[in-house]
């Protein structure tokens, strides 16, 4: 059998956020859809989707929350610059806001940080295969610095770098969208060299800004492929990560990580990527562009090649492409 082009990992985030949300996620995941979830351990199911991961061997990491909800450390007892005064983090765009004009204690941060890596050990009774940014908070100015330090406190050495290539034209996300996922792939671009310098590793290629709710199809998942994937080498087979949003909607008020669940987690676009992700539509597609879905386990570590666009310096091992030789 001819060996494949892509070794894609299909990532589902906000595993924990409710029941409905998890019914969802693992569906995905036993069909063969998902390969791998970021739990949110502040979630109000954390602890039964944890117990669905031991059940079913699903590989988990940590989707570390900065900007929804409740916080799991000693900020949740009393003031903090990382919350409102009511006592819920500052929310997507509230945190970043925060953090550009310098409100933000990057103390607090690293306090909270490590108390969801605790609690996921706690949890899961392991460390996650992963760990990634809850609307992509761990790629953000100062806060980056923060995180890598403390994921190689942790020795846990994979993260997710959300660089789309192509992104900020892609004409059918609405304005706001759009330069949301630029504002992203710049911070992501600022960090490299940190994250790299921490030891930290990534796949060769990211997509999911692009094709998240009502926009994922197998048309725009195979086209967001070919273009973060243009002009790298193609004498190893390269791997990426698919960021998806799968499962039921939330049913308020269950859901959410204390506030009960947003507006997203409550339509239909959820139910919408689950939909796309098990369709026999995005299965061919992928089978004919030579994409071949693994896990992050499956992977094994390479030098990145010298000049490709995103990837560490070459004293680092990053971008792990397992047919290498």
């Amino acid at each position: 059998m001819a060996r494949p082009r892509v070794r894609l990992v299909v990532t589902a985030d906000d595993f924990g956020y409710c029941p409905r949300r998890d019914e969802g996620i693992v569906e995905a995941f036993l069909a063969g859809a998902v390969t791998s979830v970021s739990l949110l351990v502040n979630g109000a199911a954390a602890e039964s989707a944890a117990e669905l991961a031991r059940r079913h061997q699903i590989p988990t990491g940590l989707h570390a929350n900065l900007s929804e909800g409740r916080p799991v450390g000693p900020a949740r007892h009393g003031p903090s610059s990382l919350l409102s005064p009511e006592g819920f983090f500052l929310g997507k765009m509230g945190f970043r806001e925060a953090v550009a004009a310098g409100d933000v204690a990057l103390p607090q941060v690293r306090e909270e940080l490590e108390s969801q890596l605790s609690r996921f050990r706690e949890l899961l009774g392991r460390d996650p295969t992963h760990v990634d940014g809850h609307q992509h908070v761990h790629v953000l100015p100062g806060v980056c610095q923060v995180f890598a330090e403390a994921l190689q406190a942790y020795r846990v050495r994979f993260t997710r770098l959300p660089m789309e290539r192509g992104v900020g034209g892609c004409v059918w996300l609405e304005a706001p969208a759009r330069a949301f996922a630029s504002s992203v792939e710049r911070d992501a671009q600022a960090a490299v060299g940190l994250f790299s310098r921490h030891g930290l590793r990534w796949t060769d290629a990211f997509v999911g800004l692009s094709t998240c709710g009502r926009h994922m199809s197998a048309h725009h998942v195979s086209g967001a492929l070919a273009r973060a994937l243009e002009g790298i080498p193609t004498d190893c087979a390269l791997t990426a990560e698919l960021m998806a949003h799968p499962g039921y909607p939330s049913v308020p008020p269950d859901g959410g990580c204390g506030e009960g669940p947003d507006a997203f987690s409550c339509s239909w676009e959820r139910l919408h990527e689950l939909r796309v992700l098990t369709a026999p539509t995005l299965r061919a597609r992928l089978a004919q562009d030579g994409v071949q879905l693994c896990t992050l386990r499956d992977l094994d570590y390479k030098r990145p090649r010298e000049g490709v666009p995103g990837e560490a310096p070459p004293e680092t091992f990053v971008g792990p492409s397992p047919l290498c030789p």
